[in-house]
């Protein structure tokens, strides 16, 4: 199943993000359309993978659930609780890796916006580009998630992941399917190529990883839930 491409703009107003801080930007609000879609309440506990400014786990808070929010960013981690201070809303943001931090927890609903941009850089990435960079193919964190999902997600659980057509939206379905999730793509919006993309054009272009004179991505909401 495939939903119905629309285009966003760029950024979520009303939250504080400061420099080094991911703002919510077009993958952001995608996902937040998704998780709209997704029945919360009360009695059910999310998992934001990757949280920034929270905007997404704000969301899920303001309808009444109960809400854990990682970042391995202090910075992201910071404003994260800031803005759920200003809103009044409760919520636990954890610094550090989201494995290691949630070990052993269970969830209703992951929600999920991982670094998805291949590079060239083969090093790990340092400061704000720890939110984007996600080595050579892009899946370095997306695979990761996957692998957990089975383990992280309760019986009946969703996760509900956003990355670029560019990291092969079916190697994560078949991923998932192969951990015993039913996965599909459920939205699809085409954006503009930000300055990262564009600054790497010719190496994008030169891994196959981007048609010649692109100037525009398709990002893919993928949801899967453990039977």
């Amino acid at each position: 199943m495939t939903g119905t491409a629309v285009t966003y703009g760029h950024h979520v107003p009303g939250l504080i993000a400061p420099p080094g801080v991911y703002r919510p930007q077009a993958d952001t609000l995608l996902l937040a359309d998704a998780l709209a879609k997704e029945p919360l309440g009360r009695h059910d506990e999310v998992l934001e993978i990757g949280t920034g400014t929270g905007a997404l786990a704000l969301d899920a808070a303001a309808r009444g659930a109960a809400v854990t929010a990682v970042d391995v960013a202090w910075r992201a981690v910071l404003a994260a609780r800031l803005n759920a201070w200003r809103r009044r809303l409760r919520l636990r943001v954890l610094h550090g890796d989201f494995a290691a931090r949630t070990a052993g927890a269970r969830f209703d609903l992951v929600l999920a916006n991982p670094p998805y941009v291949p590079t060239p850089d083969a090093s790990p990435p340092r400061g704000a580009a720890r939110a984007w960079d996600a080595g050579a193919d892009g899946r370095a964190v997306i695979d990761r998630v996957c692998a957990a999902a089975a383990d992280v997600l309760r019986p009946g659980g969703v996760l509900l992941m956003v990355h670029s057509k560019l990291c092969g939206p079916e190697r994560t379905l078949a991923l998932l399917t192969a951990l015993g999730l039913r996965a599909q793509v459920t939205a699809r919006a085409e954006v503009a190529w930000g300055p990262v993309l564009r600054s790497r054009r010719v190496w994008l272009e030169g891994q196959g990883l981007a048609e010649k004179g692109a100037e525009r991505e398709e990002l893919v909401v993928v949801r899967a839930r453990r039977l």
